[in-house]
């Protein structure tokens, strides 16, 4: 199983913290956000991982040399930004044919079972599973409206009126049949572009464990309280 592990996000909203470090090398509790990610893999068995950058790349890079020995790393670096969803597509070859893979946006936080999830997806086959938690904004994320059986009927990014507030968590588990509807234009996203387009093919997988998106400086200094750690 490979996983993407997307961190070329520059983190305005973290500013002036991302005046000088990447967004996802910020500190929690004294550990860089990719440090936690490594160690979450790690712990599910998930060694081949690329991780893709653009601001501050070089101190990603440097962050990456020789540090994790127990995974095959590809770093991505990313002159203009190409969007998640250009992300995979312009990685494709790195994935191979026919398999499923992990797709995580490093700005998030959480200690959630990586298995559990996967076994999820192999009992729903489907498009892609998309990791789901309830938010208390639900304008400032990616909705999915989803049906009794866990099916995903509609999804909407940053609804100016929201239809709900079970979340997109910034975790998911994609296939080739998630690629190949990737639109051609650069930048593309992976939440305005693609989700979208594959609603009724794809599931839910709430997830129970802890999860906080580290987008904003309030919710950056709320994790430095509450992170139980992996």
């Amino acid at each position: 199983m490979k996983a993407f592990l997307l961190a070329a996000g520059v983190g305005s909203r973290l500013r002036p913290l991302t005046d000088t470090i990447p967004k996802c090398l910020v500190p929690i509790q004294g550990e860089p956000l990719l440090e936690i990610w490594f160690k979450l893999l790690e712990k599910f068995g998930i060694t081949q991982v690329l991780v893709n950058s653009h601001a501050n790349s070089a101190q990603v890079r440097e962050f990456l040399r020789g540090r994790f020995p127990n995974h095959q790393v590809t770093l991505a670096e990313e002159p203009e930004l190409l969007g998640s969803a250009g992300t995979l597509a312009a990685n494709r070859g790195w994935l191979g044919s026919g398999k499923s893979f992990f797709v995580l946006y490093a700005d998030v936080l959480t200690n959630m079972n990586l298995e559990n999830m996967l076994r999820f997806h192999r009992c729903h086959p489907s498009a892609a599973t998309l990791g789901v938690y309830r938010v208390p904004d639900p304008s400032r994320c990616g909705i999915a409206i989803v049906d009794p059986f866990g099916r995903i009927e509609r999804f909407v990014e940053k609804p100016t009126e929201p239809p709900g507030n079970l979340a997109f968590a910034g975790i998911m588990i994609g296939t080739e049949t998630l690629l190949e509807v990737i639109p051609r234009k650069r930048p593309a996203d992976i939440g305005f572009d693609v989700l979208p387009v594959l609603a009724g093919r794809m599931f839910a997988y709430p997830i129970p464990e802890f999860l906080m998106d580290i987008g904003t400086i309030e919710n950056y200094r709320q994790a430095q309280l509450d992170w139980p750690g992996v």
